[in-house]
């Protein structure tokens, strides 16, 4: 459904897209993730038309979008970082006219803009002028406008921002409803979001990829070892010392938490290692209270972090 091959997007000297390739499939969800200045925003805009490219190509639905730009936003609904609303406007009335200027024949308009405005609950406030809506409620609006045409490809930058938690949950579960049908790319700093709604991931820095799979595959590829996580009461120093006389451990982060006589600690062992029987026997026999003891695997905020990290240092 999407493709894109050797994109880039220069200004001047400095290139906020360089050399990335990746396709979508049909139905599919992926998330686009990058630090601030990563790319992310550059890259969606040139999906959707709003930028050139310098080079390389991009086809959504097999339309060029350099080449067939109408052919292609008739078939992308976007979602901009800043929703673009006409503040004078009642929600119905804007979504009326969101739909005439992206084509939806004219017999067909009102029906679109009752099911965009019945998927992000809107209908309660189709009367009211956007300029009295919350932030919350207008990133709804944005979310509407971008689906009202009910195109093929929805690109959402940020659809979750100014929402409190009731409202991000109702955008996840609409996100996860369009999918199948539709083919969504999700820009987010929300983390969690990602692990819950998206298919695969896209991890961007400073122009590229830097990773591109599920979370569960790159949790396997990234992971130095067998990670544990524990709280102990006792001394973190008798602690520290009974774990490092355990053979096969390569990390050991203890953090003693202020005011207690708790300790909550991470351990990492050498891959394939699971030495949690060893860790639990040296602290209980070493006098001190073991409380809690679990394996734990990579985040996708750990995979994000270790790889936009490397990427900064190289």
């Amino acid at each position: 459904m999407i493709e894109v091959e050797h994109l880039t997007k220069s200004y001047g000297q400095a290139r906020a897209v360089n050399d990335i390739s990746f396709k979508v499939e049909k139905g599919e969800i992926l998330g686009f993730l990058g630090p601030n200045g990563a790319g992310k925003t550059t890259t969606m805009r040139i999906l959707t038309g709003y930028l050139p490219a310098t080079g390389g190509t991009a086809r959504i639905a097999g339309f060029d979008v350099f080449e067939q730009s109408m052919e292609v936003r008739k078939r992308i609904g976007y979602l901009p970082e800043t929703p673009p609303l006409y503040p004078e406007m009642t929600v119905e009335s804007y979504l009326t006219f969101v739909a005439r200027i992206k084509g939806v024949a004219a017999q067909n308009i009102a029906g679109r803009v009752e099911e965009s405005m019945k998927l992000t609950n809107l209908n309660d406030r189709r009367k009211e002028l956007i300029k009295r809506l919350s932030r919350g409620y207008k990133q709804r609006v944005g979310i509407a406008q971008a689906i009202v045409h009910n195109p093929d490809v929805v690109i959402l930058d940020e659809p979750t921002v100014g929402l409190d938690p009731n409202q991000i949950k109702e955008v996840r579960n609409l996100i996860k409803g369009l999918s199948g049908e539709h083919t969504i790319i999700l820009s987010t700093h929300i983390l969690p979001e990602v692990e819950m709604t998206c298919d695969r991931v896209v991890i961007i820095n400073k122009g590229k990829i830097a990773a591109i799979d599920t979370t569960e595959n790159l949790t396997s590829q990234l992971k130095g070892g067998e990670r544990v996580q524990i709280q102990v009461r006792g001394n973190a120093d008798a602690l520290r010392s009974k774990l490092e006389s355990i053979e096969g451990l390569i990390r050991i982060d203890l953090e003693p938490q202020e005011g207690t006589d708790l300790i909550q600690g991470s351990i990492e062992s050498e891959e394939g290692k699971d030495l949690r029987a060893q860790i639990a026997s040296g602290i209980v026999h070493g006098g001190l209270d073991l409380l809690e003891i679990r394996a734990v695997g990579l985040s996708l905020e750990d995979i994000f972090m270790q790889l936009t990290t490397e990427e900064k240092a190289a």
